[in-house]
């Protein structure tokens, strides 16, 4: 069986900021949506900080959390003790999707094969999680779209669709 495609599904704020006490920093209605039909029907990967942010498991997507503690076990998820574990359980499946957080995007970026980035047009000085460092010579825009701030969305945003340069593939 074949190796998942692995992406990366982020928001972050101009200064890669992604949450403080575990919790996001803005209110997107429009980028939930698109998280959310994105991710639907695919397996998700998520931290154990970032699935107790969520509080349960997301309907309609295979919910994958990545602990230390090997005796965790949440109903409706699936536990496992490393990113390789839960790679392992996906084989043969077309995309997979990291969610967070910092600590598996970190280790999930230098795997991954496209990066649905969500910038924030606002910097958050008092977060307390950041994403890592984008050299942006390792990817190319296929998608953009532009969000403007309204009544659902407390901030104006970008949505980027970006996939890994082919030179850089399997290196």
């Amino acid at each position: 069986m074949s190796t998942p495609g692995i992406s990366i599904i982020v928001a972050i704020g101009k200064n890669n900021a992604i949450g403080k006490n575990n919790q996001l920093l803005w209110k997107l209605s429009d980028d939930l949506k698109l998280f959310k039909q994105l991710t639907t029907g695919h397996t998700i990967i998520m931290g154990r900080k970032t699935y107790e942010s969520i509080m349960r498991p997301l309907p309609n997507r295979k919910n994958i959390v990545v602990s230390k503690n090997k005796n965790l076990k949440i109903e409706g998820v699936t536990t496992v003790s490393s990113l390789a574990d839960a790679f392992a359980l996906c084989k043969g499946e077309e995309e997979v999707f990291i969610i967070g957080g910092a600590q598996l995007y970190q280790l999930g970026l230098p795997l991954a094969d496209k990066l649905y980035l969500t910038i924030v047009d606002a910097t958050f000085e008092d977060a307390d999680v950041y994403f890592p460092e984008i050299n942006m010579n390792d990817w190319e825009i296929t998608e953009q779209r532009n969000y403007a701030k309204n009544e659902k969305n407390e901030f104006d945003f970008e949505f980027f669709v970006m996939k890994k340069n082919d030179n850089l593939k399997n290196v």
